[in-house]
């Protein structure tokens, strides 16, 4: 009965999750983390959503496939590969209470940047997205993902539509199997963390379906509020409790 309850949350989080990031255009990712965080722990959580990231990614790279950006990618994976393999290597041997903290860090900045950015980024060059890929692929092997942070980047090369949505999702599709390789060569990638991201990732497709479909019939500043709200109390949590 407890697993059964146990499913039954994960699924009705997840759903949720993706939904609200339709609606409000924060990352389902950096959304359903802390839930997976508070279920598994960070060692078997971030894992578990790279399986669930390189089925959702797969699915968007499917649907748009014919307007990616090749040498967007090509450029991203330079920089992106190595460091996601180093990072994804070194999340196996870190210690779980400065993991912890570092996802609660990480978790306040995306709401605090996402407040005080202003004005446009100045327009990407194609070479640029080689350390772009190196430091976003870094953070996401280290602490789960780094997706709202590499998207304007994206936008601000003229990516637009199904060009962004396919380029960025490919980029991050073969980031996240490269983090697998090296959680699997360290031993922090278990039958059961494979299983279970297998499990969540079209729940992911599924309810970011179901947020667009809600998108105008939903008050959005007010998600925005509620959603901020619980990422911040739930990253000082984090930051102050460890693991």
């Amino acid at each position: 009965m407890d697993e059964i309850w146990l499913w039954a949350l994960l699924i009705a989080a997840t759903l949720a999750a993706s939904c609200l990031s339709a609606v409000t255009g924060f990352g389902g990712a950096a959304i359903l983390l802390p839930i997976l965080v508070v279920a598994f722990g960070v060692r078997d959580a971030i894992p578990i959503l790279a399986v669930a990231q390189l089925i959702g990614n797969g699915s968007r790279v499917w649907f748009n496939h014919s307007e990616i950006h090749y040498p967007v990618v090509k450029w991203f994976l330079v920089g992106s590969v190595p460091a996601a393999i180093f990072g994804g290597f070194l999340f196996a041997s870190a210690p779980l209470s400065t993991l912890t903290r570092l996802l609660g860090v990480f978790l306040i900045a995306i709401v605090i940047a996402k407040h005080i950015a202003t004005g446009k980024l100045p327009k990407m060059r194609l070479r640029w997205f080689a350390p772009l890929g190196a430091i976003s692929s870094f953070i996401s092997a280290l602490i789960g993902t780094a997706g709202p942070l590499i998207a304007p980047f994206f936008l601000a090369f003229g990516l637009v539509k199904g060009a962004y949505i396919g380029t960025e999702a490919l980029s991050a599709l073969l980031m996240h199997a490269s983090k697998l390789i090296a959680y699997g060569g360290g031993d922090a990638l278990s039958l059961r963390a494979i299983y279970i991201g297998m499990m969540l990732g079209p729940m992911l497709i599924v309810g970011t379906y179901l947020g667009k479909r809600l998108v105008n019939h939903l008050p959005e500043r007010f998600f925005k509020c509620i959603v901020d709200i619980a990422i911040v109390v739930v990253g000082l949590a984090f930051l102050v409790g460890g693991q």
